[in-house]
């Protein structure tokens, strides 16, 4: 699968597009392609990346740039990659691109490989419910649809082929968008993969925000533009989904990952609810459990 323009097929990818470190690892996440697992577990908090690693009966790979940390190993004999992205989808596209690189970009000549390697990108994170039912702590969100609110997806040529148009101009319409904020944009996630990781949790539409206080209706000492966005988030309805959460990263991970040809989950641990105004008091176990029970999952034979 090639993505590049078909005239610029024969050329090499110029290095200031295709940027490598003095070693000829790929920039930001410094890495070199045989470092790089089938399967990657993504985490914003570089803090996760060890946690993870310390259920490897293996380490191979141990490299970092800035707050994006890789560990590479074995989990019961599956060679697994554990990563950090930071927050966001503008982290979340910089990572995207990069693990592609990797996968489908010959970093010597700077050309794309003839063949394509699909990647399992399953990212585990944490996430404020949208639903009143759905409470805090030992509760996880499983993403089917990922709503983009920070248009970055329309920065891209072949949005137009994993765009649900329909899905999204029904969101449009029943929330009376603004007009001046971004497109929203809605991508599936890979069938494959929820069927494998996804049993037990709550599964539905995930809203993506550009940002954790505003974009998501928080308020400190600066007023919202649109106060009634989140109520009309939490009574959208599609085809009987409705949106259970709000992340950072999901809606990035969904759509490029659908376009570059690679397989995309989330499951988020719940730590608030924006209807009842509950946080979770103490998290960290729970993050532990999603953990090892997709390591698990994704290592059943």
């Amino acid at each position: 699968m090639q993505l590049q323009n078909e005239k610029d097929m024969n050329q090499p990818i110029p290095a200031s597009q295709l940027v490598l470190n003095n070693e000829g690892a790929i920039y930001h996440l410094n890495l070199h392609p045989d470092q790089l697992a089938d399967d990657v577990i993504m985490v914003g908090d570089p803090g996760r990346v060890d946690l993870i690693a310390s259920f490897f009966d293996k380490i191979e790979v141990k490299r970092q740039n800035r707050e994006l940390i890789t560990r590479t190993g074995y989990f019961n004999g599956k060679r697994i990659t554990a990563l950090s992205t930071g927050m966001g989808t503008d982290n979340l596209d910089i990572v995207m691109n990069e693990l592609d690189a990797l996968a489908n970009i010959d970093l010597k000549t700077r050309m794309p490989k003839e063949g394509h390697r699909s990647l399992n990108l399953i990212r585990l994170g944490t996430c404020g419910a949208l639903q009143p039912e759905i409470e805090v702590e030992d509760n996880y969100v499983a993403t089917r649809y990922a709503i983009g609110l920070d248009g970055l997806l329309y920065f891209y040529e072949k949005h137009k082929e994993v765009n649900e148009i329909a899905m999204r101009d029904a969101f449009i319409e029943q929330m009376d968008y603004p007009k001046d904020l971004p497109l929203p944009y809605v991508v599936e996630g890979s069938k494959e993969l929820f069927d494998r990781l996804a049993e037990g949790y709550y599964q539905g539409v995930t809203a993506t925000a550009p940002g954790f206080y505003g974009p998501q209706g928080r308020t400190l000492r600066m007023h919202l533009a649109y106060p009634e966005n989140n109520r009309k988030i939490e009574v959208f309805e599609y085809q009987g989904m409705r949106v259970c959460n709000f992340e950072m990263e999901s809606s990035a991970l969904y759509g490029l990952g659908k376009m570059m040809g690679h397989n995309c989950l989330t499951i988020c641990v719940v730590v608030a609810n924006r209807v009842t105004e509950k946080f979770a008091t103490d998290y960290h176990p729970y993050v532990k459990k999603l953990v090892l029970k997709t390591l698990e999952r994704l290592s059943a034979k």
